[in-house]
């Protein structure tokens, strides 16, 4: 089962959802402090996972684990890696990399959240992205604007692409405070020409939504539940089971 198709299922309002490639095993982590927003940010930029990029990042993971005898990349390390890079071609080790260093992230990442530490957790956010850019190379330009774009305002903490890659959202985890002055940042230092804002605001005692025209960019706050593979790990459980 898919990642996305688990988290719909599993997820709780309230709570990241930590999932396990592997075993299919969701763990709960809370995320429901109210002075944080989630901002999703899309580029309007089309992908499809079936073209020949996915395909071939997952075959060079395979390639890449056989290389160091292990049966996936979930059991490999970087030391199995350094002693087998001999016997990979440098963008072999590239996609290896970003895949165990990824999946590591993710278990700090569970972990600064479960303390409430968002600095840390925002780090490891940046630390994924630049990953996902230079190493795994599933990034794209409008992407790269966007995250760069968000880290620019104080109370931000960390971003992020999400998803597949080429295209597609990123997630920004921000101070609940500054989400007006977010947005407007993007809107203006960012080259698209128009964007669609939908705010939606939780209390006991009413749901609020607001939007307005959408054309180029799309940008969406919320603070409702989402999958924890969301905010941190990338779409490659296929190469990590």
């Amino acid at each position: 089962m898919p990642c996305s198709s688990t988290a719909g299922t599993l997820n709780r309002e309230g709570h990241a959802l930590l999932i396990d490639c592997r075993s299919l095993e969701a763990t709960p982590v809370p995320l429901a402090d109210p002075g944080l927003i989630i901002l999703i940010t899309n580029s309007n930029v089309k992908h499809s996972l079936s073209g020949s990029e996915y395909p071939l990042r997952r075959r060079r993971c395979e390639e890449a684990a056989s290389a160091m005898g292990k049966s996936s990349l979930r059991d490999a390390t970087m030391k199995d890696l350094e002693e087998a890079g001999d016997r990979m071609d440098e963008v072999t080790v590239r996609r290896a990399r970003h895949v165990i260093e990824e999946i590591e992230r993710t278990v700090q990442a569970a972990e600064a959240l479960r303390r409430g530490e968002y600095k840390e957790f925002g780090r490891l956010m940046v630390e994924s992205h630049n990953s996902l850019r230079d190493l795994y190379e599933v990034s794209c330009r409008e992407l790269d604007e966007l995250v760069s774009v968000a880290l620019e305002v104080e109370g931000v903490y960390g971003s992020r692409m999400t998803g597949g890659g080429f295209g597609g959202c990123t997630v920004t985890l921000l101070q609940a405070c500054t989400i007006d002055r977010t947005i407007l940042h993007i809107q203006v230092h960012t080259h698209f020409a128009s964007y669609c804002a939908l705010k939606r605001s939780y209390s006991s005692e009413k749901h609020q939504e607001t939007t307005s025209n959408c054309s180029q960019i799309s940008i969406t706050t919320c603070t409702a539940a989402i999958p924890f593979q969301c905010l941190l790990n990338s779409n490659t459980e296929k190469c990590c089971q």
